[in-house]
């Protein structure tokens, strides 16, 4: 044969007896499969062809040129013809005539159908893959609005411009904060002032759409666009005076604040105790930086949204409720005998009417659970303070649970063992049998404390044994709480019938309504006997 070079396997040719069927189609496939020899020699007769021999040689030429191989035939040389069918073993004109056959069903027709290629070319085709686009997922300035919520936007927004084409004041800005962007109103300033960079006291249409729209605040959710307006440009978490202008607002603003106007200095009080409370519950990290990921995983925006609806600001329980604010401040106050705004150690022993011991209370001041923020050595500060109240009154809320189960662990090692227990009960008996209570000893209040938590290991109690129990926050005090431990131990109706009235009600939330009443039935009570409202002498006194 004139053929150079031929190709046989997997790339290349390969004798097929289907594919030699397709170019013979009158002898029958199984009469190939069953006499190899047969197929062998018409395979080599075939080969022998000139069209086969150009075929051939062009196919080798497109191969070593780069050129794609043409399964029909039609190489890019120009040294074969142009037909679009394999060269036949035939002359033209003197195919013998195919036999009779059924309409349907034959063997020849199936294998026809079911071929590996309807080209007739034993070559085979290596299809190019498919490539996946995958779209974008991640925008680092945030997702951007789809056309139909921008021209919503742009609408509302020529709406609210078209009489003050010169742009808005800060004081005309509150219904853009509550109609467009979706925001409490007490925002309305600290977003004001976040598009008036320059302080011009002045923020246009296109300065509004730049940060809107363009900046892809419009797409942010609600927890993204409050940090982001709160935050410092420089600073990737939110520090307490972020929250100070906002706070502000809302107290200037505010239906059930208004009574504070003419008490400037209490306002601030209010504001550092909810700043307090704020952190307290949220900041789980306790740095005093609030990052984003600690704000969505609160319940702080749902807090604002509710005290942005609610004109009584005592029904919002969580972290804005005067009353509690007044509790909070009035506890401190009675405490802080000399008024200096700050607590030492025996002025945080006469807490409760006496009820921590000695041993606990040096545990707090030796700064365990929490670094004080005081600049005064051995004395506790108001922000201290309040991160001790909330824990001392609600010891089965998470920050309670971590503050106290850090004084209990002498040693620090994550793990709360008998000896440590025993270590801070044993005051607590002393205490006991001082007061002529019936003394329990330690083993059976070991026993008692192992079968309400259930811990994993009973050698040792931790303080995720604590978390997943209801009742961890009365372990606490057993060991260094006296009066509540009298009334765990008699099964007080009066507090059951009030925990079954309103369940959602947290400890703090029960402690906070009880003192109000007694605090305020005190000051009536004062009031009537003095005949005047006016019985501080101090200059902080408190808002009564």
């Amino acid at each position: 044969m004139d053929i150079d070079v031929v190709v046989v396997g997997s790339d290349g040719m390969s004798l097929d007896p289907d594919m030699l069927q397709t170019q013979l189609p009158e002898l029958s496939p199984s009469a190939l499969k069953s006499n190899p020899f047969l197929a062998e020699e018409l395979f080599s007769l075939w080969l022998s062809l000139p069209d086969t021999n150009k075929l051939v040689k062009s196919l080798l030429v497109d191969a070593k040129s780069g050129a794609p191989l043409n399964m029909l035939g039609n190489s890019t040389s120009g040294n074969v013809s142009s037909s679009n069918s394999l060269p036949s073993m035939f002359p033209a004109g003197s195919t013998p005539p195919l036999s009779p056959r059924a309409p349907s069903g034959s063997p020849r027709l199936t294998k026809q159908k079911t071929g590996p290629s309807s080209l007739g070319s034993p070559l085979k085709v290596v299809s190019e893959p498919v490539r996946e686009v995958i779209p974008q997922f991640y925008f680092k300035n945030g997702r951007p609005p789809p056309n139909d919520m921008k021209d919503q936007c742009f609408l509302e927004i020529d709406q609210h411009f078209f009489s003050h084409m010169d742009g808005l004041q800060a004081h005309e800005f509150k219904s853009i904060t509550e109609e467009i962007c979706k925001l409490p109103s007490f925002f309305s300033t600290a977003l004001f002032r976040k598009i008036d960079t320059n302080g011009t006291g002045m923020v246009t249409r296109d300065q509004f759409i730049n940060y809107w729209i363009k900046g892809n605040m419009l797409t942010m959710d609600l927890a993204t666009q409050i940090y982001l307006i709160l935050k410092k440009a420089d600073c990737s978490y939110l520090k307490p005076d972020d929250f100070k202008p906002v706070l502000r607002e809302l107290l200037a603003s505010h239906p059930g604040l208004e009574f504070l106007h003419c008490t400037p200095e209490f306002q601030e009080r209010y504001a550092e105790t909810v700043i307090y409370r704020i952190f307290y519950y949220i900041n789980r990290s306790g740095t005093g930086h609030l990052t984003l990921r600690e704000l969505k995983r609160g319940n702080l925006i749902a807090a604002m949204q509710h005290v942005d609806e609610e004109e009584d600001i005592n029904k919002v329980l969580k972290y804005f409720s005067y009353e509690h604010f007044y509790v909070i401040y009035c506890k401190f106050w009675e405490l802080d005998t000399d008024h200096d705004f700050f607590i030492d150690k025996e002025n945080l022993i006469r807490y409760g009417n006496h009820a921590l011991t000695y041993r606990i209370v040096d545990r707090i001041f030796s700064q365990v659970p929490r670094k004080f923020t005081s600049k005064v050595a051995g004395k506790m500060g108001y922000e201290d303070f309040v991160y001790f109240i909330l824990s001392e009154e609600d010891k089965s809320s998470e920050p309670g649970l971590e503050y106290w189960f850090k004084c209990i662990d002498l040693d620090g090692n994550g793990l709360l063992t008998p000896n440590e227990m025993q270590f801070f009960f044993e005051e607590q008996l002393h205490r006991m049998e001082c007061m002529a209570q019936e003394p329990v000893l330690f083993e059976d209040i070991l026993c008692q404390i192992v079968d309400m938590i259930g811990p994993e290991n009973e050698g040792y109690i931790t303080l995720r044994d604590l978390k997943g129990c209801k009742l961890s926050g009365n372990v606490f005090n057993i060991l260094f709480n006296l009066n509540k431990f009298i009334a765990f131990e008699s099964r007080d109706p009066f507090l059951i019938r009030q925990e079954r009235e309103n369940p959602t009600l947290t400890e703090w939330d029960r402690f906070a309504h009880r003192e109000y009443i007694r605090l305020s039935m005190e000051e009536d009570a004062e009031d009537a006997s003095n005949g005047s409202g006016d019985i501080w002498d101090e200059s902080l006194e408190a808002p009564f």
